[in-house]
């Protein structure tokens, strides 16, 4: 299948191309630079120069193709929005993949699906009603798929390494907020790269959370990054408004309390997280 894709030259971007091609399809990749078309040629995509902002580009593109996995992080909802509109028009019925977040569902006291209720923090809440639009399109003969990752981790390991790893070295503890017990919703890089690979066969409508299913507390996880920097057991407990101070407004979803299932996607897609033990990974033994 020939795939679209924005994002690719990203964390979970690369890994979905690698993705993409070992299951057989041949991808396009949105490159704003050239440093990032040279990230997505070296992974075996083509690219197609051109930013979000670019709709032609994004139409056209996605016109050629089968299928559009979206990936890139827009700066507002309303660019995000008219991104996706653009890939959507372009490809059809063919099948649009979208990409959301875990953290739109707030505390979600103990364990659910993706049929739990929004309580999302400041920083995600413009995710609604682009995602319902973008779902709204399976009514005019659309194929949207929404795929909602948790927390990532493994490989470049991003916001953890950024918010926890690198200020931990530097003040010789690493954080983490509260008493620590709030639950991570983690997901490995390349357990959503083949999500997204799996969800192209999504019937029109679906929302997939892409977890893990294992939710350790943030303060395992603060202590598993303290052993992979070299501070075995020193950690610090931070206040929210500390951590606000210190993160943005980052800080509020790092605080939510999330125990997700991935359940559905397991059913619907036998798409099947194979990395069960995130504290190893984030300790740095796997």
């Amino acid at each position: 299948m020939k795939i679209f894709l924005t994002g690719g030259s990203g964390y979970i971007g690369k890994a979905t191309i690698g993705a993409l091609i070992r299951h057989g399809h041949t991808v396009e990749a949105l490159a704003r630079n050239d440093r990032a078309a040279e990230t997505v040629a070296s992974l075996g995509a083509t690219p197609v120069r051109g930013g979000l902002g670019d709709l032609g580009v994004l139409n056209a593109a996605a016109a050629r193709a089968e299928a559009v996995v979206h990936l890139a992080q827009a700066e507002t909802g309303d660019e995000d929005l008219a991104a996706a509109t653009a890939m959507q028009d372009g490809v059809g019925t063919g099948t649009y993949v979208h990409t959301g977040g875990t953290w739109v569902y707030g505390d979600t006291h103990g364990v659910v699906d993706e049929t739990a209720p929004w309580n999302p923090p400041s920083l995600v809440a413009w995710r609604k009603p682009v995602e319902d639009a973008v779902l709204g399109r399976a009514r005019q003969g659309g194929r949207p798929v929404v795929v909602q990752p948790g927390l990532l981790y493994g490989g470049e390991n991003r916001l953890i390494d950024f918010f926890y790893a690198v200020p931990g070295k530097e003040a010789g503890a690493v954080p983490y907020i509260g008493d620590g017990a709030n639950h991570w919703a983690l997901v490995h890089v390349d357990d959503i790269a083949e999500l997204y690979a799996a969800a192209l066969k999504a019937k029109p409508g679906a929302v997939y959370v892409g977890v893990g299913g294992v939710n350790p507390t943030a303060k395992e996880c603060a202590l598993a990054v303290a052993r992979s920097v070299g501070l075995d057991g020193k950690v610090a407990s931070v206040t929210l408004e500390q951590a606000r101070e210190q993160m943005g407004p980052i800080a509020d979803a790092f605080a939510l309390d999330q125990r997700l299932t991935p359940a559905r996607a397991e059913a619907d897609l036998g798409w099947k997280p194979k990395f069960t033990d995130p504290l190893a990974v984030l300790a740095g033994e796997e």
